[in-house]
């Protein structure tokens, strides 16, 4: 028979899903029939990726469409299996993330009316009253599969939701008598379902924004996610250098701006110090960043004039925020940089001497911080530090190289010194959620088979990714990649954020703030058992550059391989960059 589990399968072929991360159960019947059937007589449709938890479903979704803007699908059980996406569900919807969740719900009759009645005894137990409702603060989408008739249009109008912007997670749900139900073949026509059209700057606007723009003395651009559209970053290289505009990234999870631009001044992650550059700066144009600044600690001056571009400026989603921001713009931002360089183009009134000015005085920023770098990357005692073994994989990387960063307290570390220069190189999860790290490089390895995928996590964020499933998934569908745990043996964040509220606390004058994880797992060896993966542990300086060089010959070999590294312990004092006023002199 042809039925609505066929159609819904079809559709997502149709649509351009080339992956349905699956955790099946009860009610998957029409789903495993239909595909069986289509490998049977050799019909194309998504491949199906099995995936032992559904968190790890979700993350490696993510990983795939973070990578490539291509929605892919995440199948899981009723709400038992909703339930179990976890923290996943709001990665995908922070990080505006396009993606299809189908899952079934237990069947609505219990006498055999139907194909698909009740049969199994958690037909009962999994029946909830609203199980859409489970994720539906995290969804742009969500809906029921009634009939066959129009579950491909279902389908195709979900995508339209997950790929319109702002982007994320839509939810479908299908009894199993629905998708068991024989239906009729329906041919749509894919073009009329595209996402809509990507918003700009209201031409009567713009000019207000290119007079401050040209007038500003000290302008700031600061984004976060500009970088989710490759084609942005060029045009914010054009804007920055026609104007000498510093950028800087505020923590960043995409490859914005290049590392080695001499207007890159560097990044900041829950810094608990004034940014100067920040501080001096007359104008600030906002571009694509959720959390520009944290104004606690860190914030523009009261007389400094913002602009805010983003698809979703008001933040919908968000019960508190605000900035004080001159004019807000709805608009993509690589639409929004076409129109500004496009109107710069026609002015012939750009007071180059100032340019000029600032384009030495930024320069001159950007290498005093890179030798700060390199100095922080040295130390005499001979411990690894965050800051060495970023450098370390930093040698590693070449153009052909993905880096995920989920460092969490070294997040900032990481950004600053790792230096991506590529776009599509850098990406961390956008979201709150620990453990995107390890679904989301097997979903950027499947999207590009021939990229090596380094995965830089710390040794909580390692936990949270669910490692035995992610290396079981990685060996058997072939998706090796290299993971290195910045292992403190413990949680840092919360201790920051103890001591951020209670700096004279007695948590702090008795060093016990409940989150180290001494003595630690072997956590390389995790993933050696479930994945056989090429496992190592590192505690000294001179074992590190060899340990990391044979980990990632065995990536390239096609096996994945995990680097456990010791640093400084959670309870150990840390290094941060400062971003001084000493850098510009």
């Amino acid at each position: 028979m042809y039925t609505t589990g066929t159609a819904f399968l079809e559709a997502l072929q149709e649509a351009g899903v080339s992956y349905i991360f699956a955790n099946l159960g009860s009610d998957h019947p029409s789903i495993i029939e239909s595909l069986a059937i289509a490998e049977q007589e050799n019909r194309k449709l998504p491949t199906l990726i099995t995936c032992p938890h559904e968190f790890v479903a979700l993350s490696a979704a993510h990983g795939y469409a973070q990578s490539t803007g291509q929605p892919q699908a995440v199948m899981v059980h009723v709400e038992c299996g909703t339930q179990n996406l976890g923290g996943a569900i709001h990665n995908a919807s922070r990080s505006r993330v396009p993606v299809l969740i189908f899952a079934g719900s237990s069947p609505y009759t219990q006498e055999n009316e139907l194909l698909g009645s009740r049969n199994e005894f958690i037909h009962w137990i999994q029946d909830v009253f609203d199980q859409r409702g489970i994720v539906r603060g995290y969804t742009k989408y969500d809906n029921e599969i009634r009939t066959g008739a129009n579950v491909k249009q279902l389908v195709h109008r979900s995508l339209q939701f997950a790929k319109s912007d702002p982007m994320g997670p839509v939810y479908l749900m299908g009894p199993r008598e629905v998708m068991e139900e024989e239906t009729k073949p329906v041919t749509l026509q894919k073009e009329l379902w595209e996402p809509i059209s990507p918003g700009a700057i209201a031409p009567n606007q713009i000019e207000g924004l290119i007079t401050d723009l040209l007038s500003a003395k000290k302008p700031l651009i600061i984004t976060s996610y500009l970088g989710r559209n490759t084609e942005a970053v060029a045009e914010l290289v054009r804007l920055s250098e026609r104007l000498a505009i510093p950028v800087m990234e505020s923590v960043p999870h995409h490859m914005n701006f290049p590392s080695d631009h001499p207007m890159h001044c560097g990044s900041y992650w829950n810094i608990q110090k004034q940014v100067d550059l920040l501080e001096e700066a007359d104008l600030v144009l906002v571009l694509d960043s959720d959390v520009p600044w944290v104004p606690t600690k860190n914030k523009p001056s009261d007389s400094a004039t913002i602009y805010y571009i983003d698809v979703d400026p008001l933040k919908e989603e968000m019960p508190l925020w605000y900035i004080q921001s001159k004019r807000f713009f709805k608009a993509d931002s690589y639409t929004a940089l076409q129109q500004i360089n496009e109107c710069l183009t026609k002015i012939g009134t750009i007071d180059q001497e100032m340019v000029s000015k600032r384009w030495s005085d930024y320069s001159n920023y950007n290498y005093r911080l890179k030798l700060e770098r390199r100095r922080a990357e040295k130390t005499e005692n001979g411990e690894i530090t965050p800051e060495y073994l970023t450098a370390c994989v930093r040698e590693l990387m070449d153009e052909n190289t993905i880096v995920l960063n989920e460092g969490i307290t070294n997040y900032g570390v990481i950004s600053n010194h790792i230096e991506a220069k590529v776009p599509g190189s850098y990406f961390g999860s956008g979201a709150g959620s620990l453990g995107w790290n390890g679904g989301a490089a097997i979903g950027m390895k499947l999207a590009h088979p021939d990229k090596t995928v380094i995965s830089l996590t710390g040794d909580g964020s390692y936990l949270f990714s669910i490692p035995s499933t992610v290396h079981w998934m990685a060996k058997r569908y072939n998706t090796p990649f290299l993971t290195v745990i910045y292992n403190n043996q413990g949680w840092k964040a919360p201790k920051h954020s103890t001591l951020g509220v209670h700096p004279h606390g007695v948590a702090n004058q008795t060093n016990n703030f409940f989150v180290n994880f001494d003595s630690p797992a072997n956590y390389a060896e995790i993933a050696a058992a479930a994945g056989d993966a090429h496992a190592i542990t590192v505690k000294h300086r001179s074992d590190l550059k060899e340990a990391l060089n044979e980990g990632l010959k065995q990536v390239k070999e096609g096996r994945s391989a995990v680097i456990d590294v010791y640093i400084p312990h959670v309870y150990s004092e840390e290094n941060e960059i400062t971003f001084s006023k000493e850098l510009v002199k």
